[in-house]
């Protein structure tokens, strides 16, 4: 996992722009508008997510437009799904667990 993308995605206002953008690609003057941030502070953000590899530019005219990109996010939901899995495991295991406290399964 890139530490980068952590790195990234901990401030709170780069996580917005994160979560504004799973809609579709937005100028970042709409970004501003839409997370109530001035502009320079939103191209700042947009300026480390696109560092990272979270986001990308496209110059349409004088108006720069941004998207994500999908292979971090990917990157992040493979790296995470380990840990999902140990999870599901332990609640399973406590499931299990309740279930012979209650008398609804044997203890094995």
């Amino acid at each position: 996992m890139n530490v980068q993308t952590f790195s990234a995605l901990a401030e709170p206002n780069r996580l917005d722009i994160v979560e504004l953008l799973l809609n579709g690609s937005l100028p970042v003057g709409e970004i501003a508008k839409q997370l109530e941030l001035n502009q320079p502070q939103t191209s700042k953000h947009l300026r480390v997510l696109s560092e990272a590899g979270i986001v990308e530019v496209q110059q349409v005219a004088n108006r720069r437009i941004y998207r994500l990109r999908p292979e971090p996010l990917q990157e992040l939901d493979k790296w995470l799904e380990s840990y999902r899995r140990l999870w599901e495991s332990r609640m399973d295991q406590l499931n299990d667990y309740l279930n012979v406290l209650q008398g609804k399964k044997p203890l094995n």
